[in-house]
């Protein structure tokens, strides 16, 4: 089952595709020149996305249970590639601004990475505090090993589905090796997203999914807008406590942590800004 779907231009796909392949779980997802790979669990059973960026989209394959999870998948699609940003919009704004002009000039129609899982990307959030993001992946593998559900059907290096919440809320302490008051931040997130507590969807209310995830143990203001901006397609969203954004706004030599000046794009600035880390 193949399809295109459409960007606006301008459309950072190297960007994007960097952005995911640093931080790509090992046995879920790959990137492979143009290409993103990975699996997802979905209604009527597993599946493999495959998609080919282009400078106006994306090509996407799909290998599916069933055909009924088509229309979902794909608006996860649409959310991970952040498909319906309009950068002309975008660029104005933080172009505009004499320090992130010439990052914005290097890289226009950046876009803000999404979420094809919103429970994956809330583990992911949790198992990133206060650790790099190669630790953040290596942890994120074991996990998957031991609590995934493996592909009966492996593709090349994709053998599993990202652990569901259910079995991240029950797993033993062997398995989440991390320190005790993460582990019990983990199980609590993921009982309260099995439960429906807590809900991650885009089209739902944001401000009400922050505050249940701040109710919860161990979850604070970073990871809860790290999670609003990325699960939530909040596209206002300034991480100043972030470490990485911290160390990108001295290197320009800005002193202003709350980014007040790039809204209502806040979170497409942060992404400039922890792209400038690597250029």
């Amino acid at each position: 089952m193949s399809r295109h779907l459409p960007a606006r231009r301008p459309f950072d796909a190297p960007g994007l595709l960097a952005f995911l392949a640093t931080r790509a779980i090992p046995g879920v997802e790959e990137v492979s020149g143009t290409t993103y790979r990975r699996t997802l669990l979905l209604g009527h059973g597993p599946a493999v996305v495959e998609l080919t960026l282009t400078d106006d989209g994306a090509d996407v394959l799909l290998t599916l249970s069933d055909p009924a999870d088509e229309a979902d998948v794909t608006g996860r699609c649409r959310l991970l590639l952040d498909l319906t940003a309009d950068p002309s919009a975008v660029d104005e704004v933080l172009g505009a601004d004499p320090d992130l002009r010439p990052l914005v000039a290097a890289a226009p129609g950046r876009r803000v990475p999404g979420a094809a899982d919103p429970v994956e990307m809330a583990v992911r959030a949790v198992l990133g505090q206060q650790i790099s993001v190669a630790g953040a992946r290596t942890l994120a593998a074991r996990l998957v090993v031991a609590l995934g559900t493996p592909l009966p059907w492996p593709q090349g290096a994709l053998t599993h589905t990202f652990p569901t919440a259910p079995a991240l809320a029950q797993a033993p302490d062997s398995v989440l090796a991390m320190p005790a008051s993460r582990r019990r931040t983990l199980r609590g997130l993921a009982a309260a997203l099995a439960e429906g507590k807590v809900v991650l969807d885009p089209t739902g209310d944001r401000d009400e999914a922050e505050r249940a995830l701040l109710a919860l143990p161990g979850v604070g203001p970073w990871t809860a807008a790290y999670l609003r901006m990325r699960a939530l397609a909040d596209p206002d969203i300034f991480l100043g406590t972030d470490l990485g954004v911290r160390k990108a706004l001295a290197a320009l030599g800005i002193t202003d942590s709350s980014g007040s000046r790039w809204r209502p794009y806040r979170s497409y600035a942060v992404v400039h800004l922890w792209a400038s880390l690597h250029s």
